[in-house]
């Protein structure tokens, strides 16, 4: 069992692995960066299967490469020690004032489970770690979401739900209809999810431990502290690659995993207004 560890680094307050309980009992684990003392902040939350401890620089060697080359300021503002794929950058965000918390979904990193990707319990999920952030010591009360491609995906779909604690939404690169953006453009099916959910979820589904990378942070495992058979990780993950294959229409699972755009009422900022902009208000204002 992962236990919380709690230190001061780089100005930061850091608590590595926060559990979060969900309603059914299962204990998710968190990351939490925040601004040294006692006041409350705003929180920037993401939840996601690509494990909150991967160092970018490790897990992402090539686009890392291509990130420094294209922004080499990158390398001046920062120590890039909490660099993780698709999220934003605590050593720049915690000094501006706000609360950077990185959960790992169900199933994936530190969290235990079964992955079933932008499921409906993974949304349930979502709203409980958002009502969470909401009302610890360290918060305000408002909660955002900001995040790229899985961490914008999902963003639709928990909004929808409308947890009371959340404030604001930066969805960049997150398609917003399952069916027809994601699984099946026009109908015809994409080759995208089998090897991205092989490559980028599978290779840190909780329960791979020690053949797995480790935080350089912290030392530990990022997938878990068990090493789990091939057989137990097979049966802890959804086949959802096979799903897509198998529906060739749309259909309630899909429409699960989609959004209902009219019941999305906080601001947001997103690439993506165009397809939205029919439903929602847009005010694009800070989480503060």
């Amino acid at each position: 069992m992962e236990q919380m560890k709690s230190e001061v680094r780089d100005g930061m307050q850091i608590e590595w692995d926060m559990p979060i309980t969900m309603s059914d009992g299962t204990v998710l684990r968190a990351d939490v960066f925040r601004p040294l003392g006692q006041e409350k902040y705003p929180v920037i939350i993401t939840y996601g299967p690509y494990a909150k401890g991967l160092d970018f620089r490790e897990g992402y060697k090539s686009q890392w490469t291509r990130v420094v080359k294209a922004v080499p300021e990158i390398l001046e503002t920062s120590s890039n020690n909490y660099q993780n794929w698709e999220l934003v950058d605590p050593e720049v965000w915690v000094p501006d004032g706000y609360i950077c918390l990185r959960v790992d979904s169900r199933g994936a990193g530190r969290s235990p489970g079964v992955i079933d990707c932008w499921s409906v319990q993974e949304t349930q999920d979502f709203h409980e770690c958002i009502e969470w952030a909401g009302t610890q010591a360290w918060s305000n009360g408002k909660v955002g979401v900001n995040g790229i491609s899985y961490y914008a995906m999902n963003q639709w779909t928990v909004a929808a739900t409308q947890p009371k604690h959340l404030a604001a939404l930066c969805i960049w690169e997150g398609s917003s209809d399952y069916y027809r953006e994601l699984c099946r453009h026009g109908g015809i099916l994409c080759d995208f999810l089998g090897d991205w959910y092989r490559r980028q979820v599978v290779s840190v589904q909780n329960g791979v431990g020690d053949r797995g990378a480790k935080n350089n942070m912290t030392g530990e495992t990022v997938a878990g502290p068990l090493t789990l058979s091939d057989e137990q990780l097979e049966k802890n993950r959804a086949n959802i690659d096979g799903e897509a294959l198998e529906r060739e229409l749309l259909d309630d699972y899909y429409r699960a995993r989609t959004a209902d755009f009219s019941k999305i009422k906080v601001p947001l900022l997103s690439p993506l207004i165009g397809v939205a902009k029919a439903y929602i208000p847009v005010e694009i204002s800070r989480v503060t």
